[in-house]
This record gives structure tokens, C-alpha cells and sequence, in this order.
């Protein structure tokens, strides 16, 4: 019952946060509080309510995901720098591993893409080296994952067995369109298709497991760090590689995983 709660509560919150904050800006606005510190208020409460619920066990679980998340982040040539992560719930997230590219992209290189997908990987091949198990809260991850390699296959010419075709974006069916209207190719072109969309997602995987695994003290530091501390910027795990690798003018492990 009280998971259904929790559970019913983050919907609450995504669903209806817009409407909510516009309702206390009515009830406040005779109190002179401006809309910035209205919302604040609001995600500060709900960030409060939902983390109240958590187990420690789900807290565990959504530091190590964030950690594999940052990791790659910090480690991988081609993507943008790590600005901060945090296991501090928002709206819907349990937890967010924030980039921040140093200039506007107008072009996306297919290493940064494959690189995005190792990055988006990561926190999902986190929980199964720790745990053991794969968890749900990598839903969003592989939802994003596998709408960015269907991107590579269909519409940008990055797959070798398609080659270079494109179909555009898919357009969307609605209840009594044609079933077939959104789909410009054949059943067993849409086989391979997505036979290539495996293949793409599978490699990154491995990728991913292969740099985790490599650096499993680096992941323990992070995961250490966010559970004492919440949130720690993109240096500080920088900072947290180079100890685990040794490179570090600290006294011990322990010492490495306290952020000033």
C-alpha cells in the first residue's frame, strides 16, 4: 500500500505540477511571493514528501545508477562534460547526472551519439555489476536509448547493414488512420531495421559494462560520495577518479569520498 502511495504521489507531481504552482501563485500573490520562489517551494516540498519514502536500499541503488551514469560521463572522449549529479528526487527522477555542452552543436558526430548511448547505458550496467540485478529505474534511460539508435538506423544513415537511407521521422497513427500510413518499407526492412537497433544498443552495453568494470573503485567512490552528500559538481568526480586510480594526494579511500 504505501509503494502505491509513492507511487501515486510522483504521478500527482508530474502530471499536475504546472497546475499546482499556477494555483499558489493565486493564493500567494497577495503575499507578494513571486512565481520563482512559489515553485521552489512546491519541488522543495515534494522533493521532501518523495524522499521521505525511500528505502535505503532504493537510495543505494539510485546512487550507484547516478555513479555508472557520471562515470562514463567523466571517462568517455566524445561526450559533454560532466557539470553535476545528484540523487536528490525531482518531479519524476529519482536522481539526474547532469551535462553541459561547451558550445552549441548544430551537428552530432556518430562517436558523441555512441558515446551519448554509453552514457544513458550506465546507470543501468551500475545496478547489475553491484546488485546483480537489473531494477525499472533504468526505464527512461533505454526509452531514450532506443529512440536515439533508432534515429542512427532510420534517419541518419548510421548503420552498415542499412546503409545510407533515411526515411524521415515516423509519423504518427491515430485511431482510424491507416495502420500502415506511418511506415514507408517493407516488413522485412522494418526486420532489419530493428535487428541494427539491437546491435547498436547491445555494443554500447558492453562498452559500458567493459569501462565500469575497469574502473569499479572509481564507481564505489561516486556512489559513497552521493550517498553522504546528495550532490557532488562534475569536478568532484573527476576528483574521486583520479583517487581511485591512485593519482591523489589524499590519505586513504575514505578519505577521497568526503566532498568539501
Amino acid at each position: 500500500m504505501l509503494q502505491l502511495f509513492v507511487s501515486c504521489w510522483r504521478d500527482i507531481i508530474a502530471r499536475y505540477y504546472e497546475q499546482v504552482t499556477d494555483q499558489l501563485l493565486l493564493a500567494f500573490a497577495d503575499l507578494n511571493i513571486t512565481q520563482p520562489a512559489v515553485k521552489f517551494a512546491a519541488v522543495n516540498a515534494a522533493t521532501k514528501l518523495t524522499d521521505q519514502f525511500l528505502r535505503i536500499d532504493e537510495k543505494e541503488a539510485i546512487a550507484y545508477h547516478e555513479a555508472g551514469h557520471a562515470l562514463c560521463a567523466a571517462l568517455l572522449p566524445n561526450t559533454d562534460p560532466l557539470h553535476k549529479v545528484t540523487i536528490i528526487p525531482s518531479g519524476m527522477a529519482l536522481g539526474v547526472t547532469m551535462q553541459l555542452p561547451e558550445e552549441e552543436k548544430h551537428i552530432y558526430r556518430q562517436n558523441y551519439i555512441e558515446d551519448s548511448l554509453t552514457v544513458r547505458m550506465g546507470g543501468r550496467v551500475a545496478e547489475e555489476i553491484v546488485f546483480g540485478v537489473a531494477s525499472t529505474g533504468a526505464n527512461n534511460d533505454l526509452v531514450g536509448a532506443t529512440e536515439l539508435a533508432r534515429k542512427m538506423v532510420r534517419e541518419w544513415g548510421m548503420s552498415d547493414e542499412v546503409g545510407p537511407m533515411a526515411w524521415g521521422n515516423q509519423s504518427q497513427v491515430f485511431l482510424g488512420d491507416d495502420l500502415m500510413a506511418g511506415r514507408e518499407y517493407s516488413d522485412e526492412t522494418a526486420r532489419v531495421i530493428d535487428e541494427e537497433v539491437q546491435k547498436i544498443l547491445v555494443k554500447q552495453e558492453m562498452a559500458c559494462r567493459k569501462l565500469l568494470d575497469e574502473n569499479r573503485n572509481a564507481l564505489d567512490l561516486i556512489a559513497r560520495a552521493l550517498l553522504e552528500h546528495e550532490t557532488i559538481s562534475g569536478d568532484e568526480v573527476t576528483r574521486l577518479i583520479k583517487a581511485a586510480d591512485g593519482d591523489s594526494n589524499t590519505e586513504s579511500v575514505e578519505d577521497a569520498a568526503k566532498v568539501d
